[in-house]
């Protein structure tokens, strides 16, 4: 059984779907991480961060954590540093 999303099965698109909750819950977590500023997109274990962070301290930490959610297997960080 296949999904509409970019041909992706309905297992992975739950794989994604939990990966990316649980990302946001651990930014939630977080008091050096802005979650309302940073979003979070996962598509086959490969998460997206956009958005924007307040320095490159938080930047970094965003991305350390996404690394270490049980799934995860790519981080492409798209987080700009505002000035």
């Amino acid at each position: 059984m296949r999904c509409v999303r970019d041909q992706q099965s309905v297992g992975a698109y739950v794989d994604d779907a939990v990966i990316t909750t649980t990302v946001r819950a651990r930014f939630a977590q977080s008091e050096a991480i802005d979650m309302v500023a940073i979003g979070v997109e996962t598509l086959n274990g490969t998460v997206m961060l956009s958005g924007f962070a307040k320095n490159s301290a938080e930047k970094a930490a965003a991305e350390a954590l996404t690394r270490r959610v049980e799934g995860v297997r790519q981080v492409k960080n798209q987080i700009i540093v505002r000035p």
